[in-house]
């Protein structure tokens, strides 16, 4: 389309063309493109609502619906290209319906305002993204799982404050990132009822004085409800804050993940081989094998914390009802669902590939006195009071730490040096493997326990299916 052939939309009030500049400044078209489809689909909806109500004949409706198909087709075909003269994705599909069909594809814009059409086409996007990323989030988290299953028994070091703690399993290990998974696909699904909402309708900010039926283009849409107030409809941005919201909790949690596994796949730990497919060199040493992939998720949870922060930043302070300053509400949207979905559909794949070191795990567990606090609950399953025992179980460690020996090499003279209570059955109680066996309860790491945690899992997993 010629440049003398576009027209904004509200033109007509000003003497003097837009700045080149400023039309550049303005613009959102390179980034708002995005929303076609969502545009034309909210455009076939509202034109059908305007037939049903009389607004637009039956004729005019086919017109406006056809020419739309037309141009959803001649975009995804490449055969239409977006032109950035436009303000808009919405002056760029409204123009180039009128020039496919004529005076016609005016009266599409009856009874609504460019500041509902966006609302809605942002809400209609966010319910596809959020799906498509929750189905991402179950895919890992599948992945977490079947991982598991294969190390219900590989033992390891648990840690607090990344000092070793206490015996677990890795499947016990990675139960933990399953459950904070879990709750980001649940976040999701609470924000999806706040982003199906109807905006459309609302109009500039004071509602339509057509006799439009709203809840009729929710029901072509698949909205289950409308907004109540015309001018929170169009100067709420709260579902995007909240959808970018849980996005950060999601990277929180990849990030953490992918900071334990660089960590294993470290020299000094040596728990787990990365892949090579999934792992890079140095261009000087050439002994390296980093963990590159890791460290990007890693560095793009700041990436997506920044899109949270901007957006809240532009709000803070906007009064009713619509701002020009909302328009910065869609490059940190969708910078922040392309990064979370591209860390998702990466991170399993880095999960299934990579070699775990068993033995060098058992070993670790071995060593650093994990069996400390089962020294302290023999004890106290014995009678003595906790505090007491936990006091004897640390004298025995200093003893251990200066006599260089592990508390499995002591001696029962050594043992009971310290109390009466200690008999031959200590040595089975601290046995590495036994300590871990004997945490039964759920959320403990006996294999069994675990076991059954995966099962519910799986189970969760079918009643969470998209």
């Amino acid at each position: 389309m010629a440049k003398e052939e576009i027209a904004l939309l509200w033109g007509s009030r000003f003497s003097k063309e837009l700045n080149e500049d400023v039309n550049d400044f303005n613009s959102s078209l390179p980034f708002d493109k995005i929303l076609y489809k969502y545009d034309i689909k909210g455009s076939v909806a509202h034109a059908t609502m305007l037939c049903h109500q009389g607004i637009i004949s039956e004729n005019e409706k086919d017109e406006i619906i056809g020419g739309l198909s037309e141009i959803l087709a001649e975009i995804e075909s490449g055969k239409l290209q977006f032109d950035y003269n436009f303000e808009d994705i919405h002056s760029f599909i409204e123009a180039n319906l009128v020039k496919k069909i004529g005076a016609t594809g005016k009266k599409v814009h009856t009874s609504r305002s460019r500041n509902d059409q966006v609302a809605l086409d942002i809400r209609l996007y966010l319910k596809d993204e959020i799906k498509e990323i929750q189905k991402l989030i179950l895919n890992l988290i599948k992945t977490l799982m079947d991982f598991s299953n294969n190390h219900l028994e590989t033992i390891m070091p648990g840690y607090t404050h990344l000092q070793r703690a206490q015996a677990v399993t890795l499947a016990h290990y990675l139960g933990a990132y399953i459950e904070m998974f879990k709750r980001d696909k649940e976040r999701l699904d609470d924000t999806y009822k706040r982003v199906n909402v109807l905006p459309l309708g609302a109009g500039a900010l004071a509602g339509s004085p057509y006799n439009i039926k709203r809840n009729l283009v929710a029901e072509y849409l698949g909205v289950d409800s409308i907004c109540l107030n015309s001018m929170d409809a169009v100067s709420d941005r709260d579902f995007i804050i909240e959808t970018l919201s849980d996005l950060a909790m999601v990277m929180t949690h990849l990030s953490r993940i992918s900071e334990e596994i660089i960590m294993w796949s470290s020299f000094e730990f040596k728990f787990v081989e990365l892949d090579d497919s999934y792992s890079t060199g140095s261009s000087i040493m050439p002994q390296k094998k980093n963990p590159d992939i890791l460290e990007l998720i890693r560095g793009k949870t700041g990436r997506v914390y920044g899109s949270l922060t901007s957006i809240l930043t532009t709000m803070k302070s906007l009064p009713l009802a619509y701002n020009k300053d909302m328009q910065e509400d869609k490059e940190p949207l969708f910078d922040g669902i392309k990064t979370v979905k591209n860390c998702l559909k990466i991170l399993p794949d880095v999960i299934k590939t990579m070699k775990v070191n068993k033995e060098k795990m058992l070993q670790a567990a071995k060593e650093g006195f994990l069996n400390a606090t089962d020294v302290a609950d023999y004890l106290t399953k014995k009678g003595l009071p906790f505090r007491d025992s936990h006091n004897i179980a640390g004298k025995l460690v200093s003893y251990c730490i200066n006599s260089k020996k592990t508390l499995d090499e002591l001696s029962m003279d050594e043992f009971k040096k310290e109390s009466s209570l200690f008999d031959d059955d200590i040595y089975s109680a601290i046995d590495i493997k036994n300590s871990v066996i004997s945490k039964k309860e759920i959320g403990g790491p006996n294999p069994e326990t675990v076991k059954h945690v995966l099962e519910l899992n799986k189970i969760w997993l079918s009643d969470n299916e998209i």
